[in-house]
Protein backbone atom coordinates (compact mmCIF):
# COMPACT_ATOMS: atom_id res chain seq x y z
CA UNK A 1 0.00 0.00 0.00
CA UNK A 2 2.70 2.49 0.77
CA UNK A 3 4.42 1.58 -1.93
CA UNK A 4 1.65 2.65 -4.09
CA UNK A 5 0.92 6.11 -2.07
CA UNK A 6 4.82 6.63 -2.52
CA UNK A 7 4.69 6.10 -6.83
CA UNK A 8 1.68 8.42 -6.41
CA UNK A 9 3.43 10.87 -4.04
CA UNK A 10 5.98 11.38 -6.66
CA UNK A 11 4.44 12.00 -9.52
CA UNK A 12 2.11 14.36 -7.96
CA UNK A 13 5.45 16.08 -7.09
CA UNK A 14 6.71 15.92 -10.35
CA UNK A 15 3.49 17.67 -11.63
CA UNK A 16 3.10 20.27 -9.25
CA UNK A 17 6.91 21.03 -9.78
CA UNK A 18 6.52 21.34 -13.44
CA UNK A 19 3.84 23.11 -12.88
CA UNK A 20 5.23 25.72 -10.65
CA UNK A 21 7.88 26.22 -12.97
CA UNK A 22 6.30 27.49 -15.68
CA UNK A 23 3.33 29.39 -13.67
CA UNK A 24 0.39 27.84 -15.81
CA UNK A 25 1.32 28.54 -19.26
CA UNK A 26 1.94 25.05 -20.41
CA UNK A 27 -1.24 22.63 -19.97
CA UNK A 28 -0.32 19.31 -18.19
CA UNK A 29 -1.59 15.63 -19.25
CA UNK A 30 -4.20 14.61 -16.80
CA UNK A 31 -3.26 11.80 -15.27
CA UNK A 32 -4.06 12.23 -11.38
CA UNK A 33 -6.63 9.90 -10.44
CA UNK A 34 -9.84 11.19 -7.39
CA UNK A 35 -7.47 9.07 -4.80
CA UNK A 36 -4.20 10.81 -5.43
CA UNK A 37 -6.32 14.00 -4.81
CA UNK A 38 -7.24 12.96 -1.29
CA UNK A 39 -3.92 11.87 -0.58
CA UNK A 40 -2.92 15.10 -1.42
CA UNK A 41 -5.96 17.11 0.94
CA UNK A 42 -5.19 14.85 3.46
CA UNK A 43 -1.53 15.25 3.70
CA UNK A 44 -1.89 18.97 3.54
CA UNK A 45 -4.64 19.19 5.99
CA UNK A 46 -2.25 16.95 8.19
CA UNK A 47 -4.09 13.73 9.84
CA UNK A 48 -2.47 15.88 13.26
CA UNK A 49 -4.74 18.74 13.19
CA UNK A 50 -7.11 18.80 15.27
CA UNK A 51 -4.61 17.96 18.01
CA UNK A 52 -3.40 21.88 17.93
CA UNK A 53 -7.27 23.23 18.36
CA UNK A 54 -8.22 20.32 20.86
CA UNK A 55 -7.52 21.54 24.18
CA UNK A 56 -8.67 25.48 23.43
CA UNK A 57 -11.49 24.49 21.84
CA UNK A 58 -12.20 22.18 24.86
CA UNK A 59 -12.35 25.32 27.25
CA UNK A 60 -13.97 27.76 25.30
CA UNK A 61 -16.90 25.22 24.72
CA UNK A 62 -17.06 24.24 27.76
CA UNK A 63 -16.61 20.29 27.19
CA UNK A 64 -18.00 20.35 23.68
CA UNK A 65 -14.80 20.38 21.63
CA UNK A 66 -16.14 17.72 19.19
CA UNK A 67 -19.21 19.72 18.43
CA UNK A 68 -16.91 22.34 17.24
CA UNK A 69 -15.16 19.96 14.86
CA UNK A 70 -18.47 18.61 13.56
CA UNK A 71 -19.93 22.20 13.13
CA UNK A 72 -16.73 23.53 11.38
CA UNK A 73 -17.24 20.51 8.64
CA UNK A 74 -20.47 21.30 7.83
CA UNK A 75 -19.24 25.00 6.90
CA UNK A 76 -16.51 23.44 4.89
CA UNK A 77 -18.36 20.90 3.18
CA UNK A 78 -20.32 23.32 1.81
CA UNK A 79 -17.13 25.47 0.75
CA UNK A 80 -15.41 22.74 -1.07
CA UNK A 81 -18.45 21.83 -3.05
CA UNK A 82 -18.10 26.01 -4.12
CA UNK A 83 -14.27 25.37 -4.41
CA UNK A 84 -15.00 22.41 -6.63
CA UNK A 85 -17.46 24.00 -8.79
CA UNK A 86 -14.95 27.27 -9.42
CA UNK A 87 -12.42 24.97 -10.00
CA UNK A 88 -14.38 23.26 -12.80
CA UNK A 89 -14.35 26.74 -14.13
CA UNK A 90 -10.86 27.52 -13.71
CA UNK A 91 -8.36 24.30 -13.70
CA UNK A 92 -5.39 26.08 -13.96
CA UNK A 93 -6.26 28.52 -11.33
CA UNK A 94 -7.18 27.51 -7.91
CA UNK A 95 -7.89 30.19 -5.69
CA UNK A 96 -9.85 32.26 -3.77
CA UNK A 97 -8.05 35.20 -5.49
CA UNK A 98 -8.86 33.81 -8.83
CA UNK A 99 -12.45 32.67 -7.81
CA UNK A 100 -13.68 36.24 -6.64
CA UNK A 101 -11.70 38.37 -9.19
CA UNK A 102 -12.90 36.73 -11.94
CA UNK A 103 -16.31 36.05 -10.91
CA UNK A 104 -17.34 39.42 -8.84
CA UNK A 105 -14.62 42.30 -9.87
CA UNK A 106 -10.62 42.56 -10.02
CA UNK A 107 -11.15 44.46 -7.00
CA UNK A 108 -13.02 42.09 -4.81
CA UNK A 109 -10.43 39.14 -5.93
CA UNK A 110 -7.79 42.00 -4.39
CA UNK A 111 -9.53 41.37 -1.14
CA UNK A 112 -9.67 38.18 -1.46
CA UNK A 113 -5.81 37.69 -2.13
CA UNK A 114 -5.09 40.16 0.34
CA UNK A 115 -6.97 37.68 3.15
CA UNK A 116 -5.09 34.99 1.55
CA UNK A 117 -1.68 36.85 1.65
CA UNK A 118 -2.53 37.43 5.43
CA UNK A 119 -2.95 33.59 5.90
CA UNK A 120 0.82 32.93 3.98
CA UNK A 121 2.36 35.90 6.69
CA UNK A 122 1.47 34.22 9.23
CA UNK A 123 1.28 30.33 8.76
CA UNK A 124 5.05 30.37 9.44
CA UNK A 125 4.19 31.99 12.64
CA UNK A 126 1.87 29.49 14.11
CA UNK A 127 4.26 26.65 13.04
CA UNK A 128 7.15 28.21 14.84
CA UNK A 129 4.95 28.58 17.91
CA UNK A 130 2.80 25.62 17.85
CA UNK A 131 6.37 23.28 17.29
CA UNK A 132 8.24 24.98 19.64
CA UNK A 133 5.14 24.32 22.40
CA UNK A 134 4.96 20.90 21.33
CA UNK A 135 9.42 20.46 21.52
CA UNK A 136 9.09 22.19 24.99
CA UNK A 137 6.48 19.65 26.06
CA UNK A 138 9.03 17.15 24.86
CA UNK A 139 11.78 18.76 26.28
CA UNK A 140 10.56 20.69 29.42
CA UNK A 141 14.10 22.16 30.13
CA UNK A 142 14.30 24.08 27.04
CA UNK A 143 13.04 27.80 27.73
CA UNK A 144 10.01 28.74 25.00
CA UNK A 145 12.18 31.67 23.58
CA UNK A 146 15.14 28.76 22.71
CA UNK A 147 12.43 26.86 20.99
CA UNK A 148 10.65 29.02 19.25
CA UNK A 149 14.75 30.26 18.09
CA UNK A 150 15.68 26.96 17.01
CA UNK A 151 12.22 26.30 14.96
CA UNK A 152 12.69 29.89 13.01
CA UNK A 153 16.23 29.73 12.64
CA UNK A 154 16.12 25.68 11.34
CA UNK A 155 13.23 26.90 8.97
CA UNK A 156 14.93 29.85 7.51
CA UNK A 157 17.84 28.17 7.28
CA UNK A 158 16.54 25.40 5.46
CA UNK A 159 14.70 27.60 2.93
CA UNK A 160 17.41 29.74 2.42
CA UNK A 161 19.85 26.57 1.36
CA UNK A 162 17.10 25.72 -1.13
CA UNK A 163 16.51 22.28 0.55
CA UNK A 164 12.54 20.81 -0.64
CA UNK A 165 10.66 18.39 1.22
CA UNK A 166 10.52 15.21 -0.73
CA UNK A 167 7.65 12.65 -1.60
CA UNK A 168 9.51 10.09 0.41
CA UNK A 169 9.64 12.27 3.09
CA UNK A 170 5.86 13.61 3.04
CA UNK A 171 4.84 9.43 2.47
CA UNK A 172 7.19 8.81 5.65
CA UNK A 173 5.73 11.79 7.91
CA UNK A 174 2.23 10.49 6.99
CA UNK A 175 2.48 7.10 7.53
CA UNK A 176 4.30 8.17 11.21
CA UNK A 177 1.52 10.09 11.92
CA UNK A 178 -1.19 7.77 11.05
CA UNK A 179 0.78 5.12 13.55
CA UNK A 180 1.00 6.80 15.97
CA UNK A 181 -2.73 8.18 16.09
CA UNK A 182 -4.20 5.25 15.27
CA UNK A 183 -1.92 3.73 18.54
CA UNK A 184 -3.72 6.77 20.39
CA UNK A 185 -6.86 5.73 18.97
CA UNK A 186 -6.43 2.29 19.81
CA UNK A 187 -5.24 2.46 23.32
CA UNK A 188 -7.52 5.07 24.35
CA UNK A 189 -10.40 2.55 23.59
CA UNK A 190 -8.47 0.12 26.18
CA UNK A 191 -8.04 3.09 28.60
CA UNK A 192 -11.61 4.09 28.47
CA UNK A 193 -13.57 0.16 28.33
CA UNK A 194 -10.88 -1.10 31.01
CA UNK A 195 -12.20 1.81 33.63
CA UNK A 196 -15.81 1.80 32.27
CA UNK A 197 -16.85 -1.23 30.12
CA UNK A 198 -17.64 -1.21 26.76
CA UNK A 199 -20.28 0.57 27.53
CA UNK A 200 -17.94 4.13 28.65
CA UNK A 201 -16.95 4.21 25.12
CA UNK A 202 -20.72 5.59 23.91
CA UNK A 203 -21.71 9.05 25.81
CA UNK A 204 -23.79 11.65 25.06
CA UNK A 205 -21.36 13.56 27.44
CA UNK A 206 -19.06 14.78 24.87
CA UNK A 207 -21.77 16.24 22.81
CA UNK A 208 -24.25 17.59 25.21
CA UNK A 209 -24.06 18.87 29.11
CA UNK A 210 -26.54 20.54 29.99
CA UNK A 211 -24.87 22.57 32.96
CA UNK A 212 -22.53 24.29 30.40
CA UNK A 213 -23.97 24.00 27.16
CA UNK A 214 -24.43 27.67 25.79
CA UNK A 215 -24.32 27.53 21.50
CA UNK A 216 -22.57 31.22 21.93
CA UNK A 217 -19.90 29.55 23.70
CA UNK A 218 -19.84 26.59 20.86
CA UNK A 219 -20.44 29.72 18.27
CA UNK A 220 -17.02 30.97 19.62
CA UNK A 221 -15.04 28.27 19.70
CA UNK A 222 -16.20 26.95 16.42
CA UNK A 223 -14.20 29.91 15.07
CA UNK A 224 -11.24 28.75 16.16
CA UNK A 225 -11.23 25.19 15.64
CA UNK A 226 -12.25 25.61 11.95
CA UNK A 227 -8.40 25.66 11.86
CA UNK A 228 -8.46 22.31 11.83
CA UNK A 229 -9.58 22.46 7.54
CA UNK A 230 -7.04 25.00 6.89
CA UNK A 231 -5.60 23.74 3.66
CA UNK A 232 -8.39 21.30 1.84
CA UNK A 233 -8.49 24.12 -0.64
CA UNK A 234 -4.83 22.47 -2.15
CA UNK A 235 -6.50 20.21 -4.02
CA UNK A 236 -7.71 22.92 -6.46
CA UNK A 237 -4.81 24.07 -7.20
CA UNK A 238 -4.41 20.56 -9.04
CA UNK A 239 -7.19 20.55 -11.18
CA UNK A 240 -5.74 21.12 -14.28
CA UNK A 241 -3.87 17.92 -13.88
CA UNK A 242 -6.44 15.61 -12.43
CA UNK A 243 -8.85 13.33 -14.80
CA UNK A 244 -12.16 14.57 -14.79
CA UNK A 245 -11.70 17.53 -12.84
CA UNK A 246 -15.60 18.71 -12.75
CA UNK A 247 -15.95 15.77 -10.56
CA UNK A 248 -12.89 14.54 -8.80
CA UNK A 249 -11.81 18.26 -7.45
CA UNK A 250 -15.31 18.48 -5.85
CA UNK A 251 -15.49 15.16 -4.67
CA UNK A 252 -11.74 15.19 -3.02
CA UNK A 253 -12.42 18.50 -1.58
CA UNK A 254 -15.21 17.33 -0.08
CA UNK A 255 -13.62 13.75 1.12
CA UNK A 256 -10.66 15.42 2.58
CA UNK A 257 -13.13 17.52 5.13
CA UNK A 258 -15.34 14.72 5.65
CA UNK A 259 -12.48 12.55 6.48
CA UNK A 260 -10.59 15.47 8.80
CA UNK A 261 -13.71 15.95 10.75
CA UNK A 262 -15.24 12.31 11.53
CA UNK A 263 -11.04 11.18 12.18
CA UNK A 264 -10.40 14.30 14.14
CA UNK A 265 -13.88 14.16 15.50
CA UNK A 266 -13.05 10.47 16.81
CA UNK A 267 -9.96 11.27 18.03
CA UNK A 268 -11.13 14.47 19.93
CA UNK A 269 -14.32 12.35 21.68
CA UNK A 270 -12.00 9.90 23.14
CA UNK A 271 -9.94 12.30 24.67
CA UNK A 272 -13.21 13.74 26.67
CA UNK A 273 -13.85 10.38 27.50
CA UNK A 274 -10.30 9.90 29.01
CA UNK A 275 -10.37 13.49 30.16
CA UNK A 276 -13.07 14.75 31.26
CA UNK A 277 -12.18 17.71 33.38
CA UNK A 278 -11.14 20.12 30.48
CA UNK A 279 -10.24 22.73 33.78
CA UNK A 280 -7.49 20.57 34.72
CA UNK A 281 -5.12 21.01 31.81
CA UNK A 282 -0.97 21.53 32.46
CA UNK A 283 -0.83 23.71 29.65
CA UNK A 284 -4.30 23.81 27.66
CA UNK A 285 -2.74 24.33 23.85
CA UNK A 286 -0.79 21.34 24.46
CA UNK A 287 -3.74 19.08 25.83
CA UNK A 288 -3.96 16.90 23.09
CA UNK A 289 -0.38 15.42 24.34
CA UNK A 290 -1.26 15.12 27.61
CA UNK A 291 -4.39 13.50 27.26
CA UNK A 292 -2.06 11.12 24.74
CA UNK A 293 -0.04 10.43 27.77
CA UNK A 294 -2.71 9.29 30.03
CA UNK A 295 -3.43 6.55 28.27
CA UNK A 296 -0.25 5.55 26.55
CA UNK A 297 2.33 6.62 29.27
CA UNK A 298 5.32 8.64 28.57
CA UNK A 299 6.67 6.86 25.47
CA UNK A 300 2.95 7.91 23.74
CA UNK A 301 3.15 11.38 25.43
CA UNK A 302 7.05 12.10 23.79
CA UNK A 303 6.00 10.33 20.18
CA UNK A 304 2.87 12.49 19.65
CA UNK A 305 4.94 15.66 21.00
CA UNK A 306 7.65 14.43 18.30
CA UNK A 307 4.52 13.71 15.43
CA UNK A 308 3.46 17.31 16.19
CA UNK A 309 7.41 19.12 16.13
CA UNK A 310 7.91 17.34 12.63
CA UNK A 311 4.57 18.18 11.21
CA UNK A 312 4.94 21.87 12.31
CA UNK A 313 9.04 21.94 10.78
CA UNK A 314 7.40 20.59 7.46
CA UNK A 315 4.46 23.08 7.22
CA UNK A 316 7.05 25.52 8.65
CA UNK A 317 8.94 25.15 5.86
CA UNK A 318 6.65 24.68 2.89
CA UNK A 319 4.64 27.90 4.34
CA UNK A 320 7.47 30.28 5.01
CA UNK A 321 8.74 29.64 1.21
CA UNK A 322 5.25 30.07 -0.26
CA UNK A 323 4.47 33.06 1.34
CA UNK A 324 7.93 34.06 0.50
CA UNK A 325 7.31 33.32 -3.14
CA UNK A 326 3.84 35.32 -2.94
CA UNK A 327 5.87 38.84 -1.68
CA UNK A 328 8.34 38.25 -4.55
CA UNK A 329 5.45 37.86 -7.05
CA UNK A 330 4.12 40.69 -5.53
CA UNK A 331 7.40 42.84 -5.56
CA UNK A 332 8.11 41.45 -9.19
CA UNK A 333 4.68 42.88 -10.23
CA UNK A 334 5.68 46.35 -8.34
CA UNK A 335 2.39 46.00 -5.95
CA UNK A 336 4.75 46.11 -3.44
CA UNK A 337 8.46 48.13 -3.33
CA UNK A 338 10.16 46.12 -6.16
CA UNK A 339 14.25 46.74 -4.94
CA UNK A 340 13.44 44.55 -1.50
CA UNK A 341 10.92 41.91 -2.33
CA UNK A 342 11.77 41.17 -6.55
CA UNK A 343 15.22 40.59 -5.19
CA UNK A 344 16.56 36.68 -5.87
CA UNK A 345 19.51 35.27 -4.33
CA UNK A 346 21.85 35.25 -7.38
CA UNK A 347 23.36 32.02 -6.66
CA UNK A 348 20.12 29.79 -5.08
CA UNK A 349 17.87 31.77 -7.08
CA UNK A 350 15.62 32.00 -3.79
CA UNK A 351 14.09 35.36 -2.74
CA UNK A 352 16.39 35.37 0.22
CA UNK A 353 15.77 38.57 1.79
CA UNK A 354 11.75 37.93 1.85
CA UNK A 355 12.41 34.32 3.56
CA UNK A 356 14.71 36.54 6.39
CA UNK A 357 11.94 38.46 6.59
CA UNK A 358 9.13 36.07 7.45
CA UNK A 359 11.48 34.38 9.59
CA UNK A 360 12.22 37.19 11.62
CA UNK A 361 8.63 38.06 11.68
CA UNK A 362 7.79 34.42 13.30
CA UNK A 363 10.30 34.41 16.03
CA UNK A 364 9.49 37.91 17.07
CA UNK A 365 5.55 37.17 16.57
CA UNK A 366 6.29 34.11 18.83
CA UNK A 367 7.71 35.59 21.37
CA UNK A 368 4.64 38.54 21.36
CA UNK A 369 1.76 37.05 20.37
CA UNK A 370 -0.32 34.45 21.65
CA UNK A 371 -1.58 31.03 20.35
CA UNK A 372 -5.10 32.18 20.85
CA UNK A 373 -4.66 35.10 18.70
CA UNK A 374 -2.50 33.76 16.10
CA UNK A 375 -4.90 30.70 14.98
CA UNK A 376 -7.71 33.28 15.16
CA UNK A 377 -5.30 35.69 12.36
CA UNK A 378 -5.50 32.84 9.96
CA UNK A 379 -9.07 32.13 10.41
CA UNK A 380 -9.91 35.78 9.94
CA UNK A 381 -7.95 36.03 7.11
CA UNK A 382 -8.99 32.15 5.36
CA UNK A 383 -12.90 32.25 5.98
CA UNK A 384 -13.08 35.49 4.44
CA UNK A 385 -11.76 34.16 1.33
CA UNK A 386 -14.18 31.20 1.81
CA UNK A 387 -16.56 34.09 2.04
CA UNK A 388 -15.86 35.24 -1.18
CA UNK A 389 -15.95 31.50 -2.94
CA UNK A 390 -19.25 31.13 -2.01
CA UNK A 391 -20.62 34.13 -3.14
CA UNK A 392 -18.56 34.25 -6.54
CA UNK A 393 -20.34 30.72 -6.66
CA UNK A 394 -23.63 32.36 -6.96
CA UNK A 395 -23.03 34.92 -8.86
CA UNK A 396 -21.41 33.40 -11.26
CA UNK A 397 -24.04 30.47 -11.99
CA UNK A 398 -26.80 32.02 -11.19
CA UNK A 399 -26.96 35.64 -11.88
CA UNK A 400 -24.56 35.98 -14.71
CA UNK A 401 -25.83 32.24 -15.24
CA UNK A 402 -22.31 30.47 -16.79
CA UNK A 403 -22.78 29.29 -20.79
CA UNK A 404 -24.70 26.11 -21.23
CA UNK A 405 -25.54 26.00 -17.25
CA UNK A 406 -29.50 26.15 -16.13
CA UNK A 407 -30.19 27.89 -13.38
CA UNK A 408 -30.38 25.16 -10.37
CA UNK A 409 -31.55 26.59 -7.10
CA UNK A 410 -30.40 24.12 -4.66
CA UNK A 411 -27.00 23.84 -6.35
CA UNK A 412 -26.68 27.61 -7.16
CA UNK A 413 -28.28 29.27 -4.68
CA UNK A 414 -29.09 27.02 -1.51
CA UNK A 415 -25.36 25.30 -1.20
CA UNK A 416 -23.10 28.33 -1.77
CA UNK A 417 -25.74 30.62 0.14
CA UNK A 418 -25.52 28.22 3.33
CA UNK A 419 -21.59 27.91 2.79
CA UNK A 420 -21.25 31.87 2.68
CA UNK A 421 -23.81 31.68 5.94
CA UNK A 422 -21.75 29.32 7.52
CA UNK A 423 -18.78 30.77 6.97
CA UNK A 424 -19.67 34.50 7.72
CA UNK A 425 -21.10 33.08 11.04
CA UNK A 426 -17.76 31.62 11.80
CA UNK A 427 -15.86 34.34 11.06
CA UNK A 428 -17.99 37.11 13.01
CA UNK A 429 -17.22 34.66 16.03
CA UNK A 430 -13.85 35.54 15.67
CA UNK A 431 -12.32 37.33 19.03
CA UNK A 432 -12.00 41.06 18.85
CA UNK A 433 -8.12 41.42 18.65
CA UNK A 434 -8.37 38.84 15.77
CA UNK A 435 -10.72 41.47 14.03
CA UNK A 436 -8.81 44.29 15.09
CA UNK A 437 -5.32 42.78 13.84
CA UNK A 438 -7.19 42.01 10.64
CA UNK A 439 -8.91 45.30 10.53
CA UNK A 440 -5.27 46.94 10.66
CA UNK A 441 -3.90 44.11 7.61
CA UNK A 442 -6.85 45.35 5.15
CA UNK A 443 -5.93 49.43 5.79
CA UNK A 444 -2.84 48.63 4.99
CA UNK A 445 -4.30 46.47 1.65
CA UNK A 446 -6.57 49.71 0.93
CA UNK A 447 -3.41 52.08 1.01
CA UNK A 448 -1.52 49.36 -1.32
CA UNK A 449 -4.71 49.31 -3.56
CA UNK A 450 -5.06 52.98 -4.08
CA UNK A 451 -1.59 53.45 -4.64
CA UNK A 452 -1.09 50.29 -7.09
CA UNK A 453 -4.04 51.74 -9.26
CA UNK A 454 -2.85 54.92 -8.78
CA UNK A 455 -5.77 56.50 -6.89
CA UNK A 456 -8.27 53.48 -7.97
CA UNK A 457 -8.36 54.77 -11.67
CA UNK A 458 -6.83 51.99 -13.22
CA UNK A 459 -7.13 48.18 -13.05
CA UNK A 460 -5.42 45.36 -10.10
CA UNK A 461 -3.38 42.81 -10.74
CA UNK A 462 -2.61 40.61 -7.55
CA UNK A 463 -0.26 37.65 -8.51
CA UNK A 464 -2.50 34.63 -7.91
CA UNK A 465 -1.21 32.63 -4.81
CA UNK A 466 -1.55 29.18 -6.33
CA UNK A 467 1.35 30.00 -9.07
CA UNK A 468 4.18 30.36 -5.78
CA UNK A 469 2.89 27.50 -4.03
Amino acid sequence: MLGRVRKRCKRLTTIVTAQSQTEGVQHLKRVLSLWDLIIYGIVAVTPSAPATVYGVAEVQSHGHAVVTILAGMVAMVLTAISYGRMASLYPSAGSAYTYVGRSLHPYFGFVAGWAMLLCYVVCPLFCVMYGSMALQRAVPALPYPVCAALFAIGITFLNLRGIRSTAHANDVLCAFMFVVLLAYIGLAIHYISARHGVGGLFSIRPFYQPASFNVGDIARATSFSALTYLGFDAVTTLAEDVKNPRRNVMLAAVLVIVFTGVFGGLMVYLGQLVWPDYQTYQNVATAFIEVTGRVGGVFLFQAVALLLVIANIGSGITTQVSAARLLYGMGRDDVIPRRFFAHLHPVRNTPNRNIWLIGIFAYVGALVMSYELTAEILNFGAFLGFMGVNLAVVWQFWVRREEKHHREFFEDIVLPGLGLVFCTAIWLGLGTPAKIAGAIWFAIGFVVLAWHTRGFREGVVLPDPANYE
